[in-house]
């Protein structure tokens, strides 16, 4: 199916779904498409853009952007340890000389966040998103 922008000659813009630009063609041709907006027969295909495909699985190419994020979330895994959940805990903590420090990484709500910033724990937020796990 081929997913058309389409505007008629009073100016309104909708979408139509048909299954071949010539099945287009032929409806129209027989007075079968018209405007939703105030019924005019009228109707041609109007610019739009087109559809990119999303990067299929196992396709590596990236972004610079992308390839420093990768690059960063690289050195976190290989130089911290990942507590998870338990990080807000973790890192409390440390802080307080319960657990001995060391760098962690894991998840935290953001309200859980600032009030270890308002309390004087030293953390920062990594721009990741959170791996998931599925069985």
């Amino acid at each position: 199916m081929i997913r058309y922008a389409l505007r008629c000659d009073q100016g309104h813009d909708f979408d139509g779904w048909f299954r071949s630009s010539e099945a287009f063609e032929t409806t129209r041709a027989a007075g079968h498409v018209s405007c939703m907006h105030c019924g005019s027969a009228k109707v041609e295909k109007s610019l739009m853009a087109p559809a990119v495909p999303a990067a299929k699985k196992g396709d590596t190419a990236m972004t610079p952007a992308e390839a420093a994020l990768h690059a960063l979330r690289q050195q976190v895994e290989a130089n911290s340890d990942y507590v998870g959940l338990k990080f807000v805990d973790e890192a409390r903590a440390m802080h307080e000389g319960r657990s001995p420090a060391r760098a962690i990484h894991g998840e935290a709500k953001i309200e859980e966040a600032r009030k270890l910033i308002e309390e004087g724990v030293p953390v920062a937020p990594l721009p990741f998103i959170p791996r998931q796990k599925t069985n």
